[in-house]
């Protein structure tokens, strides 16, 4: 396997050789001091000049100023070369996310390629921060060690010896750290792969009432990350509990052979020993972190590497270049057999195209017969088995299920292409887009949100429609793009646009549809079967042949269009095709297709937060939600999507509390209490060692005292610091646990306004970004701010109480460092907020582009996206690097007061060197040397705290927003098998979508009978579908109210009264796990209840013929299933819930003719004893119903059966006419 490590130092070895060089420097110079500081004792015990001692002073000053400069020139150099590995890592993993197959896409899910991006390429930036020190840190130890020998003699050995023992350890806890590294990632991979499903399909487990199941799914995998990280946090407690003992043991065995051994142990060698063992000490303390980093980066790095290497498409799939004897064809297909994965059995079977330059190709076939899986095949997204594929020119996709982009209209249409004003308006012309964009506040310059949720399916499939016209191609893959829209505007299309008199007529066009009716106007029809082509032809031909295709137009051509002279044509039995062919065109074109639109309230301008609906020139899109909400704001793009805001200010003390109260406040205060005794311990054993070097008493019995004293120290040292270790570990798991589990109960509670108004990017970077930090980095900024900020307290008490006289200059040198603290504290933490919510729009792009690779690889605006990707990876640096550049702002000037410590407890030895004695004044120097260090760790460590503790706010603003109502209501609960009529009252209702929004449903009130079957009907903006998601409470009553069997919906929990009614939504949507999961999610029905189900809608053919059979894997999203398959998965769910009460909200846009027509003999069967509505599509599937309710601009308009609404010959007769069947 490729080494991705070697091909980054390759590039960046430069960087990293200058950083080792100045690293090497400031090594050296640590040395200077230990010297210096032998030297200032011997003149504190001696006769010397005070000159002498005040050079010496010097000297330790401007040797720690050189230094400072020369490890902030290092740490500079090594973490812009780290940001800009983590910049290229991430423009690798989005550029070869636009590359992968399908294979490898099934392999790595939106969910973990975020991983990637967020955690991997992080973990390898960290690591460039450290790396040096694995060879820096063994370098220091040689040389301490040397310089140990130096002034205790052979008796360093026996530190050695401790040393070298250590190093089993080291290597056993490493293999476990590395792999629980593995495990922890890959669950981290599986929560945020079910987190994305769960997002995008947020609404229909809202109406399923299926939250429960899928938060124990989330909750299951999350308990396993935890375990993982409760070992890797209980291993790291003892591996920090070793290595604060090693320096410790070290320096205890050395003295104790150094004084057994018959040697005084004097304060010269004393503290120049400890000086020497402080350097010690930081290798020592840091190489674990070091090492753990290390691992965390190569296993970070193995996944990158396995990402990288995924296989990508193959770019000869399709040949570009068509051979000369068929150089008239602009599609040429032969013997091809294509599967969507290398290893599995091929979707399409032998298939043998030829498409002449210009022609109009439509592609017809059942449910899953490989029609889309031909298109694709076309656009070389499958992976070709046999055979040959040509298509000449450029190509233009329209998919089936519209991928709409968080961009202006505009910038949706012309995607990437320049923009021609006479073009442009041609094609929102044709693609009846026009007044769609005039009522919008900001016409086409309105920014729609993401994924395009607040369009409706029709408007989504023209905006797609537009897009492809625009891009003017030569070769147009149409994935049944008139499966959205109702008949007229179907008509509207094919004949303005796709038709053989439309836009695109000199284009050559492969349309998949449904559509009977334009079948006569295409010069050839391809007929689909199981995955192979069984009927080629012209519609004469395919008449003639009086085969499949031909029975197929006899038995559904009337449900296409139900007029009296369409079913004596297809129903006669046919003597000339020809007169047949005319016939059927005549009744396509009877109708004409523009109609007035109904005046309706607009307001171009109005208060923020109005509700604009969006009409057409066509009769409506019945396929379409009801209105589109638009924020509207008086600037030039009109933005849908919140925009994220930064919190400004300090953190507030109720973040830090609630983060204690997660890791729970018994349990923080051990914590604290335990660092405490373990400095005081440390403290404790240099006041204690100065009194063994200044005692002149040399028996054996005073000698044992005090190398036992120092030892008991030590020991309780370590002990303190393990009981604090392990409790900050328990109490950080269980503060993560306690962060995911509110964080996701907030998220599974919120109002469907919160998905609509926040980008999925957002989200997930609480879920991914946010808790790894929780998790991670919280931890270790905690237990670093607590021991430094201790450390520091300890070397003030300790330098202060050698030499009084530093008193004097505390106050002074606080000032300083407390204005030096707070101008960084308050700038980094806002840099970090900005940076924080700068790295979102980085997400929202991934999993939009993820959603729309292969539309964006048809237009061939890959390099386009990778660009708009680097955009905004350079705006997330441009906060992450001013706060990397603070820290060494911060740094320097930190370590210029620490500097003045070190020099003004040298300067007050040489003044005092009378009154102090000479074991007080190593004591005292020994810790001015560390305090440097100290005091820079300590602001850093409290800015990393509040910089990270940001992570624990902005999972706290979600967790506390504003909910929907309750799940369940104790008091107020649905007795069981609650509805058993299905009657339902909707009494005096009105609906607003949100506070201080115009009512949307007004006064309605309809009393429908158990078991009747309601049609609702109305043009686009009626509010059909908002009644449907009032019944469910997903929008909640304005007034008046729905009893469902004599029970108020409103007084119910959402749970109860969800779970007992049914719906089949317009999307279908999946998610991945098997076949039964997503049929049967609270595993609560048999194997025979399943299978009952899918023969009941048609699926059991399907799912028998698979190997694994209910248990068969189901892709993120239902990828490896065709949109009408799910539909029917879809339809699968309702039949097995038997609930009294079924909503089917364009359930049977995206199916065949004869699917339909299984599907909706299913619901008069299966159905008939309960109470349906239906938001019509086709209007002859609801002509049987009981009764149809017409709506129009939220008001109740027509309420009968359809046989009385035709006879009135109000609105409801004007939508028949249309649709020929009045």
């Amino acid at each position: 396997m490729p080494s991705l490590m070697k091909v980054l130092f390759l590039i960046f070895w430069p960087q990293f050789f200058l950083a080792a060089f100045f690293k090497l420097i400031q090594d050296s110079m640590s040395f200077v001091q230990p010297t210096i500081l032998r030297l200032m004792i011997s003149f504190v015990e001696g006769n010397s000049p005070s000159w002498e001692g005040y050079m010496y002073a010097l000297i330790m000053f401007a040797a720690a100023a050189f230094q400072s400069i020369l490890l902030h020139a290092y740490f500079h150099i090594v973490i812009s070369a780290g940001i800009k590995i983590k910049t290229a890592l991430t423009g690798l993993i989005y550029s070869k996310a636009l590359r992968l197959n399908s294979v490898s896409r099934n392999k790595s899910t939106a969910g973990d390629m975020v991983n990637l991006m967020s955690v991997d390429a992080q973990r390898v930036l960290d690591m460039c921060t450290y790396i040096n020190l694995l060879w820096s840190g063994p370098l220091q130890i040689v040389v301490a060690l040397y310089f140990l020998y130096d002034t205790m003699g052979w008796s360093i050995v026996a530190g050695v010896v401790v040393m070298v023992l250590l190093i089993p350890f080291n290597l056993v806890v490493t293999r476990f750290s590395r792999k629980l590294q593995l495990k922890q990632m890959a669950n981290k991979d599986s929560r945020i792969r079910i987190m994305n499903e769960i997002l995008n399909g947020m609404k229909v487990l809202k109406l399923y009432a299926w939250e429960e199941s899928f938060m124990a799914k989330v909750t299951g995998i999350r308990n396993q990350e935890l375990h993982h990280l409760k070992n890797a946090m209980y291993l790291n407690a003892f591996f920090g509990f070793t290595f604060t003992c090693a320096p410790f043991l070290v320096s205890l065995a050395t003295f104790a052979i150094y004084v057994l051994t018959g040697n005084i142990l004097t304060a010269n060698n004393a503290f120049v020993a400890i000086s020497l063992f402080n350097i010690l000490r930081f290798p020592l303390t840091v190489l674990p972190n070091v090492i753990i980093s290390y691992v965390q980066a190569q296993v970070s790095l193995k996944r990158l590497t396995k990402f990288l290497t995924l296989d990508e498409l193959d770019e000869t799939n399709v040949h570009k270049k068509m051979p000369s004897h068929i150089s008239n064809q602009a599609i040429h297909v032969d013997d091809g057999s294509f599967s969507w994965d290398v290893t599995g059995q091929p979707t399409l079977h032998n298939i043998n195209l030829n498409i002449p330059d210009g022609s109009l190709v439509a592609v017809v076939g059942q449910v899953g017969c490989g029609k889309s899986t031909l298109l694709s095949a076309l656009l070389g997204e499958t992976e070709k088995v046999t055979g040959e594929v040509y298509v000449k020119g450029s190509v233009a996709y329209v998919p089936q299920q519209a991928w709409i982009q968080n961009a202006t209209l505009r910038d949706n249409v012309i995607f990437g292409r320049n923009f021609d004003s006479r073009r442009y308006h041609k094609t929102i012309k044709v693609c009846a887009l026009e007044t769609d964009f005039d009522i919008l506040p900001a016409g086409d310059m309105t920014e729609i949100g993401e994924r395009g949720i607040n369009l409706s399916g029709g408007q989504k499939q023209r905006v797609n429609l537009a897009r492809a016209v625009y891009f003017n191609a030569d070769v147009y893959l149409l994935d049944d793009p008139l499966s959205a829209v109702d008949s007229h505007v179907g008509k509207h299309i094919f004949d303005k646009v796709i038709g053989p008199r439309g836009k695109l007529r000199k284009k050559t066009r492969v349309l998949v549809t449904h559509g009977i009716s334009f079948l006569p106007q295409v010069d050839q029809i391809v007929v689909l079967q199981d995955g192979r082509v069984s009927e080629v032809g012209t519609y004469k031909e395919l008449l003639a042949n009086r085969g499949a295709f031909a029975e197929f137009l006899k038995t559904f051509a009337p449900e296409e269009k139900s007029g009296d002279a369409a079913l004596k044509v297809l129903r006669e039995v046919p003597e000339d095709e020809e007169d047949i062919l005319v016939r059927l065109q005549a009744i396509g074109d009877e109708d004409e297709m523009f109609m007035e639109p109904e005046p309706q309230p607009i307001r171009r301008r109005g208060r923020a937060n109005s509700v604009v609906t969006i009409g057409t020139t066509i009769t409506s899109d019945t396929a379409d939600t009801d209105c589109m909400t638009i924020m509207e704001e008086d600037r030039e793009v009109d933005h849908m999507i919140g925009e994220e805001k930064a919190a400004t200010g300090s953190v507030k003390w109720v973040v830090f509390w609630a983060y204690a109260k997660s890791i729970g406040v018994f349990i923080a205060s051990i914590v604290i209490l335990f660092m405490i005794l373990s400095e005081g311990a440390l403290v404790g054993s240099r006041i204690w060692l100065a009194a063994w070097s200044a005692d002149n008493d040399t028996s054996d019995a005073t000698r044992d005292m005090y190398l036992g004293g120092y030892a008991a120290f030590g020991f309780f040292q370590a002990f303190f610091v393990l009981v604090s270790s392990i409790c900050l570990a328990f109490g950080s798991v269980r503060a993560s646990r306690s962060i995911h589990d509110s964080l996701l109960i907030a998220i599974f509670h919120a109002p469907m306004s919160f998905f609509e108004t926040t980008p999925l990017g957002r989200v997930v970077n609480r879920f991914s970004k946010d808790l790894y930090v929780v998790d991670d980095t919280v931890p270790r900024s905690t237990s670093g701010f607590l021991r430094t900020a201790l450390s520091a307290i300890g070397t003030l008490f300790a330098i202060t109480y050698a030499t009084p006289l530093f008193l004097s200059v505390i106050i002074p040198l606080g000032i300083v460092y407390v204005l030096i603290q707070r101008l960084y504290v308050a700038s980094s933490r806002q840099l970090k907020r900005i940076e924080s919510v700068s790295k979102s729009p980085i997400y929202n792009n991934f999993f939009e582009t993820i959603s729309g690779t292969s539309t964006i690889r048809a237009y061939h605006q890959q390099q386009r996206f990778i660009r708009g990707n680097y955009y905004k990876v350079d705006e997330n640096q441009l906060a992450y690097y001013p706060l990397v550049v603070s820290n060494r702002w911060l740094g320097l000037r930190l370590e210029f007061v620490g500097n003045l410590i070190i020099f003004f407890a040298a300067l007050f030895a040489v003044v005092g060197r009378d009154s102090i004695e000479s074991a007080l004044v190593g004591m005292s120097i020994t810790y001015a040397l560390q305090i440097t260090q100290t005091l820079n760790m300590m602001v850093r460590q409290t800015s990393e705290l509040e910089t990270n503790i940001v992570s624990v706010e902005r999972t706290k603003e979600y967790a506390d927003m504003e909910t929907e109502a309750e799940w369940v209501v104790e008091d107020s609960r649905p007795p069981k098998g609650w509805p058993d009529k299905g009657r339902i009252q909707i009494e005096d209702f009105d609906l607003r979508y949100r506070a201080n929004l115009p009512l949307v449903l007004k006064n309605i009130s309809v009393d429908i009978q158990p078991g009747e079957k309601i049609g609702i009907v109305g043009r686009t903006g009626a509010g059909k579908s908002t009644l449907t998601l009032a019944l469910f409470r997903i929008l909640e009553s304005a007034g008046g109210r729905i009893v469902v069997d004599d029970l108020d919906i409103s007084k119910m929990g959402l749970q109860d009264l969800r779970s007992s009614l049914t719906i089949i939504p317009q999307d279908p949507v999946l998610f991945s796990g098997t076949l039964r999961f997503n049929l049967d999610p609270f595993d609560a029905y048999s194997d025979e209840d399943l299978w009952e189900v899918l023969e009941v809608s048609h699926l059991k053919a399907f799912a028998s013929g698979l190997p694994e059979g209910l248990l068969h894997p189901i892709a993120e999203g239902g990828e490896n299933l065709s949109v009408g398959q799910r539909q029917l998965v879809c339809l699968a769910r309702a039949l097995l819930r038997k609930s009294k009460v079924l909503v089917l909200d364009e359930a049977t846009a995206a199916v065949d003719l004869e699917t339909d027509e299984l599907i909706q003999n299913t619901i008069r069967t299966e159905f008939a004893e309960r109470t349906v509505f239906t938001i019509a599509h086709r209007l002859n599937t609801i002509m049987d119903y009981s009764r149809i309710l017409v709506l129009d601009k939220g008001f109740m308009m027509e309420f009968d059966s359809p046989q009385n609404l035709i006879a009135q010959r109000g609105i409801f007769y004007g939508m028949a006419q249309d649709a020929g069947l009045a």
